[in-house]
């Protein structure tokens, strides 16, 4: 639970539970899943003595299809000030288009608006004219996944007010403008499945999902040293280590052995082979499909997220493997330094983040008003800030509202560079 103020993301308070009813990262029971929800909305409304009624939910990028789309409506026969309701009706006649009945629709993001061939404009609203276009990119996903997730939200008595696809949110909130900009592969290692996202041009251009995550790790050191999976899981965050060239084979624990009455010493250099043999396996799978789509050599390297990123030595170990620069992205947040939280923090930054428009364009593909009014409440907001003041308004406004000629041959190299990597 957090709150968004002149820019900063203040958290109020947080729940921490263990991911029931799932396997692979996927919801599979939904009513198990509800209650790990319940249990970990009323941690956080403990801490921050505050009640939760609305949440935004983070869809895993599993089968995420992205693809390119755009609408066209007519302002009038006359020209006239474009209004809140233009930008919803554009919006919706971007997604008008016939969906395999197995997916829906996520996430529309705006790249642009058109207002009578004047292209690149950010927010076209109070512009005059009788023409209004708009270019962006749709993300849709398979229906059984969203649905079960909005469902289990539902059934703990929340209200899914806006969805996103997680890795979106990540990237606009752990990659820097640079990394957004020039191209970046997000790797986030969590306890149920594996999630590499390139990020480039500030969008989401590719994901690709291994259903392997922590939890294999888990259940590997189990049956290797024939423990149960909460000591496994105690091994593997205590003692554990990715990369295991830097484990010692001096260093000794003990370890509970089902069946026998005494633990068995265990080299910490054992364990960490057997946890760098499944990471090797994860990591070599998502080589394959980034190698593909020459993803690894965007200038900036990868970016590692996830509980799996804070084990010891991971950094070496995917630099080796992947043969590019490395770096691991931990919250500033009191209390949730731990790379686990970053996607919880990215989803309610994100939403603090949300300009005007694309809580209007969100509205559109929901049919939820409450985003329209809150975007209709950010508006008077930061028109109610004086031109003098120095205060930030709560929500960014968009970086350039103004119609720009149409667009000329000869962009220069950031243009080459752009079409480059696409």
């Amino acid at each position: 639970m957090a709150e968004y103020l002149k820019g900063q993301l203040n958290v109020l308070g947080f729940g921490n539970e263990r991911s029931d009813g799932l396997s692979r990262g996927v919801i599979v029971d939904i009513d198990k899943a509800s209650e790990a929800i319940k249990r970990a909305v009323k941690a956080a409304e403990e801490k921050a003595s505050i009640q939760i009624h609305d949440v935004i939910v983070g869809i895993s990028a599993n089968m995420l299809k992205i693809e390119p789309v755009s609408g066209l409506v007519a302002i009038g026969d006359q020209a006239r000030e474009i209004t809140d309701q233009d930008v919803r009706d554009v919006a919706a006649a971007a997604i008008i288009q016939n969906l395999p009945p197995e997916r829906e629709i996520i996430n529309l993001v705006p790249d642009e608006f058109i207002v009578d061939g004047f292209d690149g404009i950010k927010d076209p609203r109070s512009m005059v004219g009788v023409r209004l276009e708009m270019n962006g990119m749709l993300f849709t996903g398979p229906k059984t996944i969203v649905h079960n997730t909005k469902k289990a939200v539902e059934q703990a008595g929340l209200n899914p007010q806006l969805a996103v696809v997680s890795p979106i949110a990540q990237g606009l909130s752990v990659l820097s403008d640079g990394e957004q900009d020039f191209g970046t592969v997000l790797l986030d290692l969590g306890g149920g499945q594996s999630t590499a996202a390139v990020i480039h041009d500030h969008r989401l251009k590719y994901a690709e999902v291994d259903p392997e995550g922590g939890d294999y790790i888990t259940k590997d050191i189990s049956v290797v040293l024939n423990t149960s999976i909460e000591n496994a899981e105690k091994l593997k965050r205590n003692y554990g280590y990715a990369d295991s060239s830097r484990a010692s084979e001096d260093d000794q624990f003990p370890v509970d052995v089902v069946g026998q009455s005494r633990p068995t010493e265990i080299s910490e250099k054992y364990l960490a082979e057997i946890i760098e043999a499944r990471l090797l396996q994860i990591f070599g799978k998502l080589k394959t499909q980034l190698s593909a789509t020459n993803a690894l050599s965007l200038p900036g390297g990868i970016v590692l997220t996830g509980g799996v990123a804070a084990l010891l030595g991971i950094t070496d170990l995917v630099k080796a493997e992947f043969d590019t620069a490395v770096r691991v992205t931990i919250p500033d947040q009191m209390g949730l330094r731990h790379p686990s939280f970053t996607q919880a923090l990215s989803l309610v930054n994100y939403r603090g983040q949300m300009s005007e428009v694309a809580l209007l364009v969100q509205s559109a593909l929901t049919g939820n008003q409450q985003l329209v009014r809150q975007a209709q409440a950010q508006q008077t907001t930061s028109q109610s800030v004086a031109p003098t003041t120095t205060e930030t308004p709560s929500t960014p406004a968009s970086t350039d509202t103004r119609a720009k000629q149409p667009k000329k041959r000869g962009q220069g190299i950031r243009k080459f560079f752009s079409d480059f990597f696409d």
